[in-house]
């Protein structure tokens, strides 16, 4: 099959402007003039017959065509990278620095990483775990895992998954109350709140139809790691992201006592500065083994 393409290096030159908004500074990252870069680009625009670049006093900016067209462009670069790494290695050091916050890098990656480390065992992993994980500076060996609302200044931010939050408690809150209304009366006055995510008890008891709401007091946390340590020792009712309390429920440390879930807007994104020389083949194959990993649960 003949394909009709336009060449390879005018692709390469159209991603690293798009990525920067500058000719200038995709000149840098590819060791070319930006004359040369203005040439190809132009060039690129004159096959395809769209102007893919608005020129501007100061820098460029894509067009409707132009950004219409970068996914397309990134995802062939990214596929072509992975599937060179994967089958012919990569020269020097491999290694990749995972920044995520703590709870989802106790709870969720560690019980799976082994399977990433099987796959690719001549890949180094470094894991650092934070509370609130603060994205750092551009660093193409580096992802950083947050959570949020999925914006973020300066970088691109992929969904992991969308969840919800369950309430769980400890098994011997349920031997204790003698009904279900005495259930939701003891969770009232037993919560744990995690600091950012105060609102939840509150939208949870709305959302069950409970008018009177008590559960402003209780014990105040920085992660869910430690709500869901306070709560399978007895100290309290959580409210947290079921992918992270699964592991609690099925070893029965916890229970989830009541229906349903919360939708909550918030969820655990991947992250990846903007500009920048892009990440590494390594980040690509992380990127797309965590990906996988929960689409197929």
């Amino acid at each position: 099959m003949s394909y009709k393409l336009p060449h390879l290096p005018w692709l390469r030159t159209f991603e690293a402007a798009a990525r920067n908004l500058s000719f200038s500074a995709a000149a840098e990252d590819l060791h070319m003039t930006a004359a040369a870069v203005s040439l190809q680009i132009r060039s690129l625009e004159q096959y395809l017959g769209f102007q893919l670049f608005e020129r501007l006093p100061r820098g460029v900016r894509l067009t409707d065509m132009g950004l219409a067209y970068l996914p397309s462009v990134r995802k062939a670069f990214d596929e072509l990278a992975l599937s060179t790494v994967g089958l012919f290695g990569n020269r020097g050091d491999r290694s990749i620095t995972v920044r995520s916050t703590a709870a989802f890098a106790v709870l969720w990656l560690a019980p799976r990483l082994h399977s990433f480390i099987e796959a690719y065992p001549d890949i180094e992993v470094r894991l650092l775990a934070d509370i609130w994980a603060d994205a750092q500076g551009a660093d193409q060996s580096a992802i950083d895992i947050r959570f949020g609302d999925g914006h973020w200044e300066g970088f691109n931010a992929e969904l992991i998954q969308k969840e919800a939050s369950v309430p769980v408690c400890s098994p011997v809150w349920l031997e204790r109350a003698k009904s279900h209304d005495a259930l939701v009366t003891v969770a009232q006055n037993n919560p744990i709140h995690i600091m950012g995510c105060e609102d939840l008890w509150t939208r949870w008891f709305r959302m069950v139809g409970i008018k009177e709401d008590r559960a402003h007091k209780g014990l105040q946390v920085d992660t869910s790691l430690t709500a869901l340590e306070l709560a399978s020792a007895g100290s309290g009712f959580a409210l947290v992201l079921r992918s992270l309390a699964q592991s609690y429920i099925d070893s029965g440390r916890l229970i989830s006592p009541f229906e349903g879930e919360l939708p909550i807007e918030q969820s655990h994104y991947l992250l990846q500065p903007k500009g920048g020389k892009g990440p590494s083949p390594e980040v690509l194959i992380f990127r797309h083994w965590i990906l996988e990993t929960v689409r197929l649960g």
